[in-house]
């Protein structure tokens, strides 16, 4: 629409589109409003539209993704948590804790060391999707009852993981935002049922997953009105053994500018090595990530999951000191 397109007409639009059978999507900038019509018509002629009052261009969206598409938003995505915490701004935000909620005593501990540290968001797990059914598999929803008293003691946020559409409404009481897994970034039934939800999603990209398919799995949270969706590279599997995954840096900067949704970097899971995670964070910021998600145990050698690829309060410290010297140097700050 036109910049100064006033309600009247952008309702005019919107009616005239829903008429013709599309669903259409608001997007509300600092200068212009966009309106994403989804749907394929080969009748359509967009000069219809172009003559209407208070449009200025039509385009098409040939990508897949329409969503999640920079053209639909060529600003970015924000998405405000609140207390000043915003994902996808100038600032950098870090997520830390544990792979696992383990204890009271546990969470608390580095929860207080995270927060110390300068991070804002508290992760843990509480429903842990395992490779053997053996495998500590969570606390389930005492652990985020934990999680959730240890980040309102430090003024945190918290994500954790939703493994089935049936958690969605019980954990929506205890998490501030929806982390979707690697091995669910094409679960289509919970990814629908996020897009009904009013909280920020985390989607991680699969193991084996193109940068293409994770951008489709994000419009199908975005096609239900959940416009709150934070991507996340996470490593992808390779024939290369001397990591966990191979983290795809590139991912950051491609995604960045073929979508406008805020991209965070896992680290902890692309290398699965506690010594190669500092490095890929600095390397992940330096790319251009919104934020970060970082494995921290107060106890790494005894820790029930993923200890090897945790940071002790102590690294993670000074993770976080190295990281405010190297945002600066390309225009940003860690929150």
């Amino acid at each position: 629409m036109q910049e100064g397109a006033s309600d009247a007409q952008i309702q005019q639009v919107i009616d005239r589109l829903v008429a013709g059978g599309f669903n259409v999507h608001r997007s509300t900038g600092e200068s212009h409003t966009v309106l994403g019509a989804v749907g394929v018509h080969r009748d359509f002629d967009h000069r219809d539209f172009e003559l209407l009052d208070g449009v200025r261009e039509v385009m098409r969206i040939t990508q897949p993704f329409k969503l999640a598409s920079r053209q639909f938003k060529p600003e970015g995505t924000i998405i405000n948590l609140g207390r000043g915490v915003l994902i996808g701004g100038n600032d950098v935000v870090v997520a830390a804790g544990p792979c696992s909620v383990e204890s009271h005593d546990q969470i608390h501990s580095i929860a207080e060391s995270v927060a110390k540290a300068g991070a804002k968001i508290l992760r843990g797990g509480a429903f842990k999707p395992r490779t053997s059914p053996y495998a500590f598999q969570g606390m389930g929803e005492e652990g985020l009852k934990l999680m959730k008293e240890a980040a309102e003691k430090f003024n945190l946020f918290t994500v954790s993981e939703v493994m089935d559409p049936s958690q969605v409404k019980m954990m929506g009481g205890y998490v501030d935002i929806f982390q979707v897994g690697a091995r669910n970034m094409q679960n289509y039934h919970l990814l629908r049922a996020l897009g009904e939800v009013r909280k920020p999603v985390l989607l991680k990209r699969g193991m084996s997953a193109t940068m293409e398919e994770l951008l489709l799995s994000a419009e199908y949270i975005l096609a239900g009105g959940n416009y709150e969706v934070i991507l996340c590279e996470r490593g992808i599997r390779t024939f290369e053994t001397y990591t966990r995954n191979t983290f795809d840096i590139a991912a950051i900067p491609v995604i960045k500018k073929l979508s406008h949704l805020p991209m965070f970097g896992d680290p902890s899971h692309g290398t699965g090595r506690r010594d190669k995670v500092p490095p890929m964070a600095r390397a992940a910021v330096a790319a251009g990530a919104d934020g970060l998600l970082i494995e921290v145990h107060n106890d790494p050698d005894h820790a029930l999951s993923d200890g090897a690829q945790s940071l002790d309060p102590s690294q993670f410290a000074q993770l976080m000191n190295e990281l405010r010297i190297i945002a600066p140097a390309i225009g940003r700050k860690i929150a």
